[in-house]
């Protein structure tokens, strides 16, 4: 059965479904949501997803929203198609989600702040708040120090196999590496780097990138 996953291909967090599904070798299809129209609000969409954010999956009757948990539910259906995503034991499965908290509560905010005014105010024509990049910019550098001490000691965030925990993260690191003028906050860290490179390299995410 082909997944139908409702949200513009180029969201961030349809994004990291879309990376998730092509990983696990699952077919799918992108229903796109005009959003600059927002037709995440109209009543229809609502239906799907109560707050209006996307994406949506929609799995034969079973209807899904909250991109980290679409992301769990397929790696975890489809263990054992595809790439491995969540670990071979439960002490492993422990520390991908540990890391995939992480990036939901530590490392998300920041980031999603950063990319939020420099690449889409200025494209909405909203004001650019400078103090709270600069604030968010520290927030995250503490962060990133974190994750470069943790890759010192692994090639991958929840151990040397690339998982959910990595996945996660690509989507808005891209923004600030390519987008925003803020490349250096990996760079100048060479084992985010050498990590951002690797996870970055896969061919799920250049097919991504292509739709």
């Amino acid at each position: 059965m082909v997944v139908k996953v409702h949200g513009p291909a180029i969201a961030s967090a349809t994004r990291r479904v879309l990376l998730c599904l092509i990983e696990k070798e699952i077919e799918y299809e992108i229903v796109h949501v005009d959003m600059l129209n927002g037709a995440n609000k109209t009543p229809e969409f609502l239906k799907l997803q109560p707050f209006g954010f996307v994406p949506v999956i929609e799995d034969g009757d079973y209807m899904l929203y909250e991109s980290r948990a679409i992301i769990r539910y397929y790696a975890e259906k489809y263990k054992s198609q595809g790439t491995e995503l969540l670990g071979k034991t439960i002490e492993e499965r422990g520390v991908v989600e540990q890391w995939l908290e992480v990036e939901g509560q530590n490392y998300h905010q920041p980031i999603y702040d950063i990319i939020v005014q420099l690449k889409f105010n200025p494209k909405l024509g909203k004001p650019v708040d400078m103090k709270l990049v600069e604030e968010s910019e520290q927030k995250l550098g503490k962060v990133l120090d974190i994750y470069e001490e943790r890759l010192s000691k692994s090639k991958y965030l929840a151990g040397n196999f690339f998982s959910l925990a990595d996945l996660s993260h690509i989507p808005f690191t891209h923004y600030l590496v390519n987008d925003v003028g803020k490349e250096y906050m990996i760079r100048d860290r060479k084992n985010v780097s050498a990590w951002w490179d690797d996870i970055t390299s896969r061919p799920a995410w250049k097919k991504v990138l292509t739709h």
